[in-house]
This record gives structure tokens, sequence and C-alpha cells, in this order.
């Protein structure tokens, strides 16, 4: 996914609580196993007028300041950043810079307390010119503020080729990392893209899409709601989700303080 993207857009998507007829299973722990998570309800996300952007604060050599704008959908669930100069380039001529560009995003995302969200994946448009022997990396890690776990894109394009790019990636089930529960934490993106060559007189670009000018990055997020229970004998704010495997196995995380957390894994 090459980045000579100047326009970087997030799409929240809720996602249904698994159906109450698939009970989780009682953990080998010292703590009272909480319900299965209710069915899809109005309660299984946000109500969607509560569902905000505090703020986005950014900084880079694809995004200096004042490059970026954004706007939220009128549903709340699709958020929007434009980039105006995250372009890479490479080639005779080209500062040797020009050839590595990123941009660390820092977004606020107002929400009621009692839920989570977490990165899906991710949608790149733009446009890719490259000579044989130019390589293209675009790269993106998402991670919560205060938390160690991340998330991470990546994709490779190869010279020569010279058109419009529409990818989508997915962040496997098994790596997505979901905000703390019971405090809204910043969402961190930092996206890179990285051009080189292995022919002196090749030159690669990646910028704009042909059509606006712009290129979107598309990140989806699902929601799921936590609840109390008691979990080691301590009284902790804990959730459980289903887990890969149709709903066979369940995951309990127990949040202690609200900022760190550990899973244990139970099923049938």
């Amino acid at each position: 996914m090459l980045t000579i993207l100047p326009f970087l857009a997030l799409a929240a998507t809720a996602l249904a609580a698994p159906a109450a007829e698939q009970p989780a299973p009682a953990l080998t722990v010292p703590a009272a196993p909480p319900s299965a998570p209710p069915a899809a309800t109005s309660s299984s996300v946000p109500n969607p007028s509560q569902v905000t952007i505090n703020s986005i604060s950014y900084g880079g050599t694809g995004c200096p300041q004042g490059s970026v704008g954004s706007f939220i959908s009128a549903d709340r669930l699709t958020f929007t950043l434009i980039f105006d100069s995250f372009v890479a380039s490479i080639g005779p001529g080209v500062p040797v810079t020009a050839s590595r560009i990123n941009c660390q995003l820092n977004i606020n995302l107002q929400y009621p307390s009692g839920f989570q969200y977490s990165v899906l994946g991710t949608d790149f448009r733009g446009y890719a010119g490259l000579d044989a022997g130019i390589t293209g990396v675009q790269s993106a890690n998402y991670y919560f503020s205060g938390s160690q776990a991340q998330a991470a894109t990546s994709t490779t394009f190869k010279g020569p080729m010279s058109g419009d790019y529409l990818i989508s990636d997915k962040i496997p089930f098994t790596s997505t990392i979901w905000s703390p529960c019971g405090a809204a934490l910043p969402l961190n993106v930092n996206s890179q893209v990285r051009l080189t060559s292995s022919k002196s007189a090749a030159s690669g670009l990646m910028t704009q899409d042909s059509i606006d000018g712009k290129v979107t990055f598309v990140v989806g997020v699902q929601w799921q709601a936590w609840q109390s229970i008691n979990c080691f004998l301590d009284s902790v704010d804990c959730f459980a989700r289903p887990d890969k495997g149709g709903g066979l196995w369940w995951t309990w995380q127990c949040c202690k303080d609200r900022l760190s957390g550990w899973s244990l894994r139970g099923g049938l």
C-alpha cells in the first residue's frame, strides 16, 4: 500500500454482539463468570449521537501543520482525514529524504462509558508510478495511548507499474487491539511510505488520486460492551467477546485499574 497519499479517511462500523444463546463457558479462575453478551440491540453499540471526535493532532513529513482536514459523517460512524502533502518520490536529483515520508496521527474519539472499539482494517486509494527497479512499501501501525499492544499492516509495490490503486488491508482477528475499558484514550495511527531503488537511473512516485487529487485511507472500527465482574478476587472492569472459532471460544479480558489488562481463554 503505497502511501503517497494525500487523503486519509477513517470509517467506524458497528459490530453486532453475539447471540445470547451462545453462553460463554466458565473460567478456570476464582471468578464468577459473567453472562454472555446480549444479542444485537441498540445497546450493542454506542448511541451515534454520543460518538464524536474531540480533536485530531498530527505531525510528520507527510502531514505538515495546516495540511490535514477532517470531517465526521452525519451518522457519526465515519470520520475522514484529508492530506494535501502525503507524497513520496525517488530518482535522479530527488533528495534522499523525499523517498520516505510518514504521518503520526493522534485521534481523540469521545464515546459513552461502557464501550470499547478496535481497528478492523484499512483501505488505501492512490496513484503509483514506478519504474523497473523501484519498490514501494506502505505500512501502518495502530495503538492506543498507554498501551503496548499494536496492530500493523504492510503492502509492497514493485515497478514497473503506473496507475490508480485500491487496496484493502484487514487486520487479523488475533491481532485486533481494543481501546482500554473504562477510559477513552486516543487512537494513534503511524502511516509510512518508503521507496527504494535498485537502479540508479530509475524514478518512482506515489501521489494523489487521479480523480480528486486525494487519497483515502479508511479505518474500520468495531464496538463492544464491557461489564464489571469479580476477577481474581478483585473487582475490576472486564468484558467477554467471542473468540475466533464461531463462538465456541471466548476471551475474557480484565482491565485492572481500567488501563492495563490481561486475557484468559476458556471454551467448550
